[in-house]
């Protein structure tokens, strides 16, 4: 039987016919087993001879097929690794990492800076009422803005957002003073599209609200945030203008950053680049908002985030940026 059983151990090819040789010989039913189990009808001088017999015969075989089993093993993790083997010098995948859009990279890098001030971010449909966007913003209902031809109607009273100043009233209406925020966002005009205007466009606008607010307190902010963003050699200059949502009104402008103040094409050979309208917000629109002027004041700035952009990373064209040309993107990664 021993022989018999090394010569059927020898000859498989598959783990799963060496079980079945275990089983044939070894298992309850085996024929080993039922030799063991004959052992009661033999004598008492028998059973020892034949007892040691069988386990010579046992431990044989199952030596023999661990011994096949660790060779069978080793086969099939040779064969796996060739299946499988990799040539290290073969070069890698190139990975296309992505990059952030310049108008995101500006939005970013503004939160940051007005974060550091302590302001908040808010956000507000685009999508919105006209006494948001322009009835409680002090723009009445003869001002030009809200002609058919500057602006998207969606029905009666609804409009897309011409600014993102009526997160600003939406603030004032739904949380408690003192208010520090600012709120960047896609905005709507009906412009005709070419270089530097598109009827689709992006801005920030700020808003503080407290006691004691002047116009000192807006010049001081907004001239540490342009030395931030811009550098900080960076100077102001606030010259008057006219704003309905606030009183006195300003634009301010930034000596070129590109030129330090000196002149050159992107600032017109001026020396400076305006960038933001600005003022302290007008009684109307705190009486609207339900505060009181007598005993709150505020501020209140808003910029075009294209615009920054087209400044800030030398862009000609408005358009580009709306465009999804990879050639332009890549250039921002």
């Amino acid at each position: 039987m021993q022989a018999v059983a090394l010569g059927d151990i020898q000859s498989v090819n598959t783990l799963k016919e060496l079980e079945e040789i275990r089983v044939k010989y070894l298992g309850k039913k085996g024929e080993l087993t039922n030799i063991l189990k004959g052992m009661g009808s033999l004598s008492k001088e028998e059973r020892p001879v034949i007892g040691k017999v069988a386990n010579e015969v046992r431990e044989a075989i199952e030596g023999k097929i661990e011994e096949q089993k660790l060779a069978m093993k080793s086969i099939e993790q040779n064969r796996k690794f060739d299946q499988e083997s990799i040539d290290i010098t073969l070069p890698s995948k190139k990975e296309e990492l992505g990059g952030f859009h310049p108008l995101n990279r500006v939005i970013e890098e503004l939160s940051d800076v007005f974060i550091g001030m302590g302001f908040t971010i808010e956000e507000g449909p685009e999508i919105e009422w006209s006494k948001y966007n322009f009835d409680m913003l002090n723009v009445p209902k003869d001002h030009s803005a809200r002609d058919l031809q500057d602006t998207f109607y969606v029905a009666d009273e609804v409009v897309l957002r011409t600014q993102t100043s009526p997160i600003q009233v939406r603030t004032m209406l739904s949380q408690k003073l003192p208010i520090k925020m600012i709120a960047p966002g896609r905005v709507y005009r009906s412009d005709e599209i070419d270089a530097t205007h598109s009827p689709v466009f992006h801005q920030v606008e700020g808003l503080v609200i407290d006691k004691g607010i002047t116009m000192s307190d807006l010049k001081g902010t907004l001239d540490m945030f342009a030395k931030i963003l811009f550098g900080p050699e960076t100077k102001t200059k606030f010259r008057p203008h006219q704003f309905y949502f606030t009183e006195p009104s300003a634009e301010m402008d930034v000596t070129c950053f590109m030129c330090g103040g000196e002149g050159c094409r992107v600032c017109s050979n001026t020396g400076w680049i305006e960038i933001l309208g600005c003022g302290m917000v007008h009684p109307n629109v705190l009486k609207d908002c339900n505060i009181d002027p007598e005993e709150y004041s505020g501020f209140a700035f808003g910029m075009g985030l294209d615009r920054i952009a087209m400044i800030k990373y030398g862009i000609s064209d408005l358009r580009l940026m709306f465009e999804n040309d990879i050639r332009f993107l890549k250039q921002f990664k």
